[in-house]
C-alpha cells in the first residue's frame, strides 16, 4: 500500500497491510539532527499527514487586520469599531513554536468589539488559492494524506487565543451573554469557511485544532460550548464526502462519552499518561468507529528502543481489534529521541501481528 492508501484504510477501518506510524516530526527535531522532516519521513518510511492551503479569501467592510512581525516577535492587531485589539506572540528557539503572550481580549468592551470583527467577515472561492491547492495536492500524490485546515471551535480559540485560561474563565462568569454571542458569532464565521472547504478543497480531510484537555476547560463546559457546533463540522464534512480530524492532545478521558457521538472520522492526537490522561483502550471502548491515531506520549520516546518497543505493544495488546489504529507519538518527537530509536520502533511495527489470544 501507498502512505495515502495506508492511512485512508486506517480511517475507514479497512484491512491494511502494516501499521501505519506517524512519528511527529517538527522544526526542532530537524535541528537537532540536521534534515527537514521529509527527508526523515522518507528514511524512515513512515506515515504522515500533509497540510495544503485553503480555498477561499477574506474581506472586510468596517473591519481590519494587519500583522508587525520580527525573527522573535508576532504582534496581530485586530482592527475593530471599537479600536485596535493585539495579540503578541513570541518565538521559542528550543520548541521552534510561537507562544502567546498578551491576548487581545481583557474587558465586555474587547468581547463587544471582537464579535463586531468576526460579524464583518466575508468569505468568497478564491480560484487562485484553489489552484495552488489542486497543486500541492498533485504533487504530493500517494506520499502522504492530505489535510486542510478550518481553525478552531469557538470556545477553544477563546480559551488559547483570544482571552487566555485564566481571564476566559473570569469572563465567562462575569459576561456570558456577551462571550456566548462572541461564540455563536465565530460559530457562523467557521461554518462559512468549511462549507466552502469542503466544497472546494482537494484534501482527503479536513482539520478542526483543538488543543482540547479537560486541563483548561471542565466536560460541562465542553457539553455546552462545544459539543454542538463541532458536530455541525462534522455533519458538514462527512455529508460533503470529506473525513474529518479533530485535534486534541490533553487530557480527554473525561469527554469520551461526548467524544463519541460527534461523528468524527479520527482524533488526533490520543495521549497516553501521564501528559495525556486517555489510552487506545480507553478511546476504543468509547469510540469503537472512529480511527485514533497516537497511544503513546513524549516521555515514552526517552526511553531505549526496546523499552519503548515493549510499552506500545501492551498498549496494541490490550485493543479488540487493531482496524482504525494509527500509531504515533502523539505530541511532537521529542529532538532527544534519536533517529536510530525511531528507525528500531519502526522495524518492529513493521513486522508486528497481534499474539493470540485465550
Amino acid at each position: 500500500m501507498t502512505i495515502k492508501e495506508r492511512w485512508n484504510a486506517a480511517i475507514h477501518f479497512q484491512p491494511v497491510d502494516r501499521l501505519g506510524f506517524w512519528p511527529k516530526l517538527d522544526k526542532a527535531y530537524s535541528n537537532r539532527w540536521g534534515r527537514n522532516a521529509q527527508e526523515w519521513h522518507n528514511e524512515f518510511g513512515t506515515e504522515h499527514p500533509e497540510g495544503i492551503g485553503n480555498v477561499y479569501k477574506e474581506t472586510r467592510k468596517k473591519t481590519g487586520y494587519r500583522e508587525i512581525k520580527n525573527d522573535h516577535e508576532l504582534i496581530n492587531i485586530y482592527q475593530t469599531t471599537g479600536g485596535e485589539l493585539r495579540q503578541v506572540q513570541r518565538f521559542d528557539d528550543g520548541s521552534q513554536a510561537w507562544h502567546p503572550v498578551e491576548f487581545p481580549i481583557h474587558t465586555k468592551a474587547d468581547i463587544e468589539a471582537m464579535t463586531g470583527w468576526y460579524a464583518d467577515d466575508s468569505i468568497e472561492f478564491d480560484k487562485e488559492a484553489y489552484e495552488r491547492a489542486k497543486t500541492q495536492y498533485n504533487k504530493i500524490g500517494q506520499s502522504a494524506y492530505t489535510t486542510s485546515g478550518i481553525g478552531h471551535s469557538p470556545l477553544q480559540h477563546f480559551v488559547e487565543r483570544l482571552a487566555g485560561i485564566e481571564r476566559a474563565h473570569y469572563l465567562l462568569a462575569d459576561y456570558p451573554d456577551e462571550v456566548h454571542e462572541l461564540f455563536a458569532v465565530f460559530h457562523e464565521y467557521n461554518l462559512k469557511r468549511i462549507k466552502f472547504e469542503t466544497e472546494h478543497s482537494p484534501a482527503e480531510s479536513l482539520v478542526l485544532v483543538e488543543n482540547t484537555s479537560t486541563t483548561t476547560i471542565s466536560p460541562s463546559q465542553y457539553q455546552s460550548l462545544s459539543f454542538s457546533g463541532i458536530k455541525e463540522y462534522c455533519d458538514i464534512a462527512k455529508a460533503g464526502g470529506k473525513d474529518i480530524m479533530i485535534h486534541m492532545c490533553g487530557h480527554l478521558k473525561l469527554l469520551l462519552p461526548y467524544l463519541a457521538k460527534l461523528g468524527a472520522s479520527s482524533f488526533e492526537a490520543f495521549t497516553s499518561p501521564p501528559l495525556g490522561a486517555t489510552t487506545l483502550l480507553d478511546g476504543r471502548s468509547a469510540c469503537p468507529d472512529v480511527c485514533l491515531i497516537g497511544g503513546t506520549n513524549a516521555n515514552v520516546w526517552l526511553w531505549p528502543a526496546g523499552k519503548i518497543i515493549e510499552y506500545i505493544e501492551q498498549q496494541l495488546e490490550a485493543l479488540p481489534s487493531h482496524r482504525g489504529i494509527i500509531m504515533s507519538s502523539a505530541g511532537v518527537m521529542p529532538p532527544a529521541c534519536a533517529p536510530e530509536t525511531i528507525k528500531a520502533v519502526k522495524q518492529w511495527l513493521d513486522g508486528y501481528t497481534p499474539k493470540l489470544r485465550q
